[in-house]
């Protein structure tokens, strides 16, 4: 990487590291990422999130360790849609293994190599009796045994844990009221303690890019309600997408602000779904990410920081802050995960029965998908509303664009009386008019 790309990668993560300082998260791993010794290099990037002020849970499955301990007692493994039927000897192949797998987690983040990411790492963990379980019981005519799932979390010790700078470690254990051990499911502990905690994220790690459509492209984005549609079209979909899909959306459902579904193969596939805006894999939200709204007194800094480059390269007539603060009812601005990516205005001229379409403005990572003409298409509603019938704006560099969406070139003598005797004629804007239909 060249050092100016990383300066402006830099500039672009800046946002989200402080978004996230003190953030909850509940990262979900199974037991391969360890066998596989990927969790070496998973290691470095959870030690960067704690220093970041990332509250951490981390759950981590163990089915590949479990299925090697049973292989070397010859016990025949049963399974019931997916889910192990855990009798006593294999309940006991499931602690062996979940506590071997433990240990080598907290071991890995235990390290503090000099000359290497985790060089003076003080990331203390935390691993308890933090779920109650309960039996699943019988189920099609299947008794169970010694498999559960989760009755309850401890959210109190956890937040204690937390709060006091530790990493929470969770397995997928569980006990009873009475003493009992429960083998879980990762998907069921990890959601469920995510739910329980309100976290601001589910991250599950998995083998899969992401969740992927008929045309082979990556969904980096999906509502709740888009991912149930998804599941239901397709039947057939890869095991670990049918598994993890469904518990993001019933995460972020019940109060999780984001689930993401990650690569586990990827070198760093955590910090770049997390600090790029496009991510690597695919985030769940319950809403829609983008929203467009009426400007507040609040985004004044967040609308100059996009303006200005403008103004600077004379594309955008230059905006004093107190010039803003006195128009911003006229301005709406574009939100994409709570990051402002666009903002547009609009000045009627009810005399004339016109109105200007001003300081329309993407921002350059997210122009790719055309959201200025979402913009317009606002402005046009927004007029329709006050009984504009023409919508006009001034550009010196855009006048395709407005010329592809409708506008035709006119001259500044069709202009409302009190614009046109603003009409700066150094700067020599050309004017472009929209009849609006009604």
């Amino acid at each position: 990487m060249e050092m100016q790309d990383f300066v402006q990668w830099f500039r672009q993560a800046a946002p989200y590291i402080h978004a996230f300082r003190g953030r909850t998260f509940v990262i979900a791993l199974g037991g391969e990422v360890v066998r596989d010794g990927k969790f070496a290099t998973l290691t470095h990037d959870i030690n960067l999130l704690t220093s970041l002020g990332v509250r951490l849970i981390v759950v981590h499955g163990a089915r590949p360790q479990i299925e090697a301990r049973i292989a070397e007692r010859g016990i025949e493994g049963r399974y019931l849609n997916g889910i192990r039927v855990t009798d006593l000897p294999t309940l006991e192949c499931v602690i062996q293994a979940a506590g071997h797998v433990r240990v080598e987690i907290e071991s890995w983040l235990s390290m503090g190599l000099p000359n290497s990411p985790m060089a003076n790492a003080d990331i203390r963990v935390s691993a308890g009796n933090f779920i109650t379980a309960q039996p699943m019981g019988v189920r099609d005519g299947v008794d169970l045994q010694y498999t559960g799932e989760v009755r309850k979390v401890d959210t109190t010790a956890i937040n204690y844990r937390m709060d006091d700078g530790e990493l929470v470690l969770i397995s997928t254990i569980g006990y009873s009221p009475t003493g009992e051990i429960f083998n879980l499911t990762l998907e069921d502990v990890a959601t469920t303690t995510a739910t329980a905690l309100k976290a601001d994220k589910l991250l599950f790690l998995f083998g899969q890019s992401g969740v992927v459509n008929d045309a082979g492209e990556l969904q980096t984005e999906l509502t709740a309600s888009e991912a149930e549609q998804f599941l239901a079209e397709h039947p057939d979909a890869n095991d670990d997408v049918s598994l993890y899909l469904p518990c993001a959306v019933r995460a972020v459902r019940n109060g999780v602000q984001r689930a993401h579904l990650i690569s586990n193969d990827v070198d760093g596939s955590l910090l770049m779904e997390l600090f790029t805006h496009d991510g690597i894999g695919t985030m769940v939200s319950r809403e829609p990410l983008e929203t467009l709204r009426q400007a507040t007194i609040d985004d004044i800094g967040r609308m100059l920081a996009l303006i200005e480059p403008l103004e600077e390269q004379g594309v955008l007539v230059k905006r004093g802050r107190e010039l803003l603060e006195r128009e911003v009812h006229r301005y709406s601005v574009l939100e994409h995960d709570g990051k402002t990516i666009g903002i547009v205005a609009i000045h009627p001229f009810p005399n004339s029965k016109m109105a200007e379409l001003a300081c329309l403005v993407i921002h350059p990572d997210y122009r790719d998908e055309d959201r200025g003409a979402d913009l317009l298409r606002h402005v046009e509603q927004q007029a329709r509303g006050l009984g504009i019938e023409k919508l006009f704006a001034l550009t010196t560099r855009t006048s395709h664009w407005f010329v592809e969406r409708g506008f035709k070139q006119a001259s500044v003598d069709e202009l409302p009386m009190e614009k046109k005797e603003m009409y700066n004629y150094q700067r020599r804007s050309k004017v472009f008019i929209k009849l609006l239909q009604r």
